[in-house]
């Protein structure tokens, strides 16, 4: 079977996200690395791409260059993931999207609501994948989290909560250094720093596991450290469509915190825990009975965990790992459409352009209800109300 082709934009030397997308897109021989324009800088976007092994054609200076050089040929790209600063991913993803490409785009998937329904209407007309990087998605035990609850083993889900918080951020003689700076600046970063940059995946991870969406939230939103214009800490209250009830914490001040994800979801009939700095192992409470701690890669697992399965059991799972289960995800659904086929459905969970859209529409949320002292606010996007 005939590889597919991908391309990338953004995610050139030094970035820390371009070689986890290219590790990912290869890791089971389903994409085959093509075109690029990997950096602001033309000449050394070209450059980089070569010593990568794209063709000089098709190491592209800039990402109008590579649409339109893309567009020209008839072994156009398949798939385009566009991995550049957040205030861009609006316009390239939308132009690539009209110029009839597949994406997939970084979170935040826009800067704003309405540029957020644009693109999800634009992939809806266009027929055209848009898919959104919440790669923790990818890992085998969350795919098989969201398997046991859509089969009844935790019975009516009761409460879920979710957190990703870390320290790096808590130093306030690092406040002005430029690369912490900006997170935190209205001007470059929106109208929300830590929740947008980490709570996003955290609530993400809720509705993909429970198969609800937030309706409504409540945030408690603070700068500890005083000189930031934007929070670095907010714990969230919402409460979801299937009549969840969600708890969220996120904060970049949490000293002694490294990574910080995790997420804990609690039914009528039982308990799961698991946190992405030991995914290997999810854990499951039955009513009454023990603790059980189910291995990645054991006999017995769900199809979406076994599919999404590489190494054996025991090893380490990594994101690159989580990542090329999107990619897997994505090259199903294209080659489906290719073939005019269903999808498998186990492969159906990669995140959409409308999770993308949720999640900008919680960020404002977010970000209005903190400044009106935790006030309940719509937290569903107009065109879902």
């Amino acid at each position: 079977m005939a590889k597919l082709t991908w391309g990338m934009i953004g995610g050139g030397e030094g970035s820390q996200i371009g070689p986890a997308h290219r590790l990912g897109a290869g890791l089971d021989g389903e994409f085959a690395f093509t075109a690029g324009a990997l950096d602001h800088r033309p000449d050394a976007g070209r450059a980089y791409g070569q010593t990568l092994g794209l063709a000089a054609d098709r190491s592209y200076g800039d990402w109008r260059e590579m649409l339109a050089g893309e567009m020209a040929r008839p072994d156009r790209v398949d798939l385009v993931t566009v991995a550049t600063p957040n205030a861009t991913h609006f316009e390239i993803t939308k132009a690539f999207l009209e110029g009839g490409f597949h994406v997939l785009c970084e979170k935040p998937m826009t800067m704003t609501v309405e540029e957020g329904e644009e693109i999800v209407r634009l992939s809806q007309s266009t027929g055209k994948i848009c898919a959104v990087n919440y790669g923790y998605s990818g890992y085998s035990l969350v795919r098989h989290m969201k398997a046991m609850i859509a089969r009844g083993d935790l019975g009516n889900i009761r409460l879920v909560v979710a957190e990703f918080a870390h320290g790096h951020h808590a130093d306030a003689a690092d406040a002005d250094n430029p690369r912490v700076r900006w997170r935190y600046d209205p001007a470059q970063a929106g109208v929300s720093a830590q929740f947008a940059d980490c709570g996003i995946h955290a609530m993400h991870m809720a509705s993909f596991v429970t198969g609800q969406e937030v309706d409504r939230l409540s945030a408690d939103t603070v700068s500890a450290i005083e000189s930031r214009v934007l929070e670095d800490d907010a714990m969230v209250n919402f409460r979801m469509s299937g009549g969840t009830v969600g708890r969220l914490w996120t904060s970049s001040v949490a000293i002694g915190r490294q990574h910080g994800l995790g997420i804990q979801v609690f039914g009528e009939t039982g308990g799961l825990r698991w946190s992405q700095e030991q995914p290997n192992q999810l854990y499951y409470m039955p009513l009454g009975e023990r603790l059980q701690i189910i291995e990645r890669g054991e006999a017995g697992l769900s199809p979406e965990a076994d599919r999404t399965t590489r190494v054996t059991i025991g090893h380490a799972e990594g994101m690159p790992l989580a990542f090329a289960n999107i990619y897997k995800d994505l090259a199903e659904a294209i080659r489906a459409g290719k073939e005019g086929r269903p999808m498998d459905p186990a492969a159906d969970l990669y995140p959409r352009a409308a999770d993308g859209l949720r999640s900008m529409a919680a960020v404002f949320a977010v970000a209005e209800s903190g400044k009106a002292e935790g006030a309940w606010v719509d937290a569903r996007p107009p065109m879902f109300r």
